[in-house]
């Protein structure tokens, strides 16, 4: 009788120690591995400067950030600068005419970006005009060896109406991005949708949208999370 309590002692012992080594095991396969640092650009696409998608797109990063000291993030705002669409044709500038873009090529196709996130106000169901046009504009990044290749790409879209088309722009604009052979993802757990979808019912005042702020926090961790993973994969 001694002996078989011993045993049974033994084997509990054991197998608590083997549970312990899975749980570690586990963990440790959750955990993101070491990263190299890594540059997360958010892109407000409203012609209104400091509004609610820049509110948005900033919460994405500040949430990005939060992930690991590593990350470092950019608010890029659209608004006040001029992105001639028709440059993306190849249709040259009319005389005296002046583009934007030229500035932001340098910023968005630095290898130290890992991850790039779009906002776009919702309008008739899909995104701004000036969001139209830089993804657009992206076309030299498609001439350039697909410069934006491998990087994380995230969507966030603001609507006047809890469902106001913002699934719709972010679809439109994760199909630009796809064009780029950019990862996609989406929002996260626990949601796991699309991307962030924020509803401007409060004048201007998005923080009260607490459902499209986790959307938002949820977008920028996993933007983060995932360009971080890429960075610490071998080359």
């Amino acid at each position: 009788m001694a002996d078989d309590v011993a045993r049974r002692v033994f084997l509990g012992a054991a197998g608590a120690v083997v549970a312990a080594g899975v749980v570690r095991t586990a963990a440790a396969a959750e955990a993101p591995p070491p990263a190299k640092g890594v540059k997360i650009i958010g892109i407000a696409t409203s012609a209104r400067k400091g509004k609610t998608t820049a509110a948005g797109v900033q919460i994405c990063l500040d949430a990005a950030k939060e992930v690991s000291p590593d990350v470092e993030v950019e608010l890029i705002e659209l608004a006040g600068l001029n992105l001639a669409p028709a440059l993306a044709a190849g249709v040259p500038l009319p005389e005296g005419q002046t583009d934007d873009f030229a500035a932001l090529v340098p910023k968005l196709g630095d290898p130290r970006v890992g991850g790039i996130i779009v906002g776009s106000p919702v309008y008739f169901g899909m995104m701004s005009a000036h969001c139209k046009a830089l993804l657009d504009r992206f076309m030299v990044f498609r001439k350039n060896k697909l410069a934006l290749s491998n990087k994380v790409g995230g969507a966030l879209a603001v609507g006047g109406g809890r469902n106001g088309g913002q699934e719709l722009t972010i679809g439109a604009i994760l199909a630009c991005l796809l064009a780029q052979e950019m990862i996609i993802v989406g929002d996260g757990r626990p949601t796991a949708h699309r991307g962030a979808t924020l509803w401007n019912n409060w004048k201007d005042d998005i923080t009260k949208d607490e459902f499209g702020v986790s959307t938002a926090k949820n977008l920028g961790r996993r933007v983060a999370e995932v360009a971080l993973r890429l960075a610490a994969a071998p080359k």
